[in-house]
């Protein structure tokens, strides 16, 4: 039998009702940090750069600079999130939005890919898609996401343009969940820390199967690092070499979800325009309900992502390897298939092979 960790204590370990009433998430920029912010990527806008190969010395942020690493520590080893709020993005323009986000993200990690074609930003966008096509993951759908991780260590967005309604970002503690789970239904829980199957939706690195085999909980030094995606986890039941859920691991999943859409668990933000958020996959879930968009193009809910590996970020088990490609911070995660290029794609294609 799993012997299960202790219930978890921290700042990790928080309830939404309590961080959302605090609102001490929220770093506001100044107009110094934001002048610095847009000098630097001026910079770089006048110079054709390879991103690969910058680092945060060459976007240089001499007054802000601190905070930034104050703000990358909270989201490993703190809460698991922050929103910085401010940037000027109607102002700048897309380009030098898009510059500025990048620049600030060298400060937190080096960028990974977010998809097949090898984008180191991406653009989170309604293309008119359904998630029911097994090849389409569902930031390029309108459609409520449900409580996931991704595929890296860092996950950040910068909101260009808010939906009409809807859209909100939707956080909640997986350690949170991980301790009431033990509270009530410990059997249950331990299943979660047996391995299985998650569908990588076609995204399908040179050797491995079309599917990933990583316990929802994980535990390593000390440390819970969860893995989720409950619809990809379903949709790889397709592959016949997938056995059907079993129904304990259908009551353990279940219980898992019901405690995430709880709201005494979960809280919601609305991102502005100008708004970054930094969330900890390994310790946050996160979800974004439906919406409704502008029928204007250029008003339609627009954000940028990056995908980051801080250098200073937690150990994983080794199992993560089968996702991550490597377990060594700075180096792991992102999708990497036979063919990938890496490249900056500055503006959305609004088609499905370009997200």
């Amino acid at each position: 039998m799993i012997e299960l960790p202790l219930a978890i204590g921290g700042s990790s370990a928080w309830y939404g009702p309590d961080v959302a009433d605090r609102a001490e998430w929220i770093e506001v920029l100044s107009p110094t940090e934001l002048a610095e912010i847009e000098l630097a990527g001026q910079r770089l806008a006048r110079v054709e750069v390879d991103w690969q190969t910058l680092s945060h010395d060459d976007f240089l942020l001499p007054t802000l600079k601190q905070r930034l690493s104050r703000v990358l520590h909270e989201v490993l080893e703190g809460r698991g999130f922050v929103l910085l709020r401010g940037l000027p993005v109607e102002r700048w323009g897309r380009r030098l939005s898009a510059i500025a986000f990048l620049g600030l993200g060298l400060h937190w990690g080096n960028l990974r890919s977010q998809n097949r074609q090898g984008h180191l930003l991406g653009h989170v966008k309604d293309l008119g898609l359904s998630s029911q096509d097994p090849n389409v993951r569902i930031y390029q759908t309108r459609e409520r996401q449900n409580y996931h991780t991704d595929s890296c260590d860092v996950v950040g967005l910068l909101c260009l343009h808010p939906a009409k309604s809807g859209g909100l970002s939707s956080l909640v503690s997986s350690v949170t969940m991980f301790n009431e789970m033990r509270k009530r239904r410990p059997n249950l829980t331990r299943v979660l820390f047996e391995r299985i199957e998650t569908d990588r939706r076609g995204e399908v690195p040179s050797g491995q199967k079309p599917f990933f085999c990583i316990p929802v909980f994980n535990w390593r030094a000390g440390l819970l690092s969860t893995v989720y995606q409950r619809s990809y986890i379903e949709s790889a039941r397709r592959f016949p070499e997938v056995p059907p859920l079993t129904p304990k691991q259908i009551e353990a999943l279940d219980l898992f979800d019901k405690l995430a859409n709880d709201p005494a668990l979960h809280f919601q933000m609305k991102l502005q325009a100008g708004d970054v958020q930094l969330v900890h996959n390994h310790t946050l879930l996160h979800d974004r309900t439906a919406f409704e968009d502008w029928p204007e193009p250029e008003r339609k809910r627009h954000l940028l992502r990056l995908w980051l590996a801080p250098e200073t970020a937690r150990p994983l088990p080794s199992v993560f390897a089968e996702r991550y490609g490597s377990v060594v911070p700075g180096q792991r995660g992102g999708v990497v298939v036979p063919g990938t290029r890496f490249t900056i794609p500055w503006e959305a294609e609004d088609s499905p092979g370009a997200l």
